[in-house]
């Protein structure tokens, strides 16, 4: 159950969306603030204190994996819920790791984030999924899996899977496959 003391940051480089969230959670009785990149973040979130945030995994100069540690160290008992349009099971393994209190995929609305900030706990009764993943899926998650291995190095990354830099970059600018 969330408490009284709701002040949530909206981390996300899309201000319409930024817009849209702080006005649905205001309406819910939070106090909001939003940063569109890291370093704006990192001065709100000192100032504010939030006690939860959102954050855009992929923020448009830099990533919310390597700001989520930052985050953390700034705010430490600010739960964090990861949002991506973008997702992967590597980069929710790792946004987890680094200590997120949760991992949705976009589009997410007030009342799913407020869910994943609930959801303290797993849940060993979810429903698995009948069929497996598409070979394209597999394709999609693996480039996110080698890209995070090399910090988002294009460069390295089109190395590492034998691939040319300017074909990998048209891979990712594609949004990810569907199951």
């Amino acid at each position: 159950m969330l408490t009284t003391d709701q002040r949530l940051l909206i981390i996300d480089d899309d201000e319409m969306f930024c817009h849209v969230l702080s006005r649905a959670f205001t309406r819910r009785g939070f106090e909001v603030m939003t940063a569109h990149d890291a370093d704006q973040a990192l001065a709100v979130a000192a100032q504010f204190q939030p006690t939860m945030a959102t954050l855009d995994l992929k923020l448009e100069n830099s990533s919310g994996l390597k700001l989520l540690p930052d985050m953390l160290a700034a705010v430490p008992h600010c739960r964090i819920v990861v949002l991506t349009g973008y997702s992967s099971i590597a980069t929710a393994v790792e946004a987890m790791k680094l200590g997120a209190a949760n991992y949705l995929c976009k589009p997410a609305d007030a009342d799913d984030i407020i869910g994943a900030f609930e959801h303290q706990e797993g849940d060993p009764n979810i429903e698995l999924a009948d069929n497996p993943p598409s070979i394209n899926r597999i394709t999609w998650e693996h480039i996110q899996k080698v890209l995070q291995e090399h910090d988002g190095n294009i460069s390295a990354t089109a190395r590492a899977l034998g691939m040319h830099r300017r074909t990998l970059q048209r891979k990712l600018q594609k949004r990810p496959v569907k199951r």
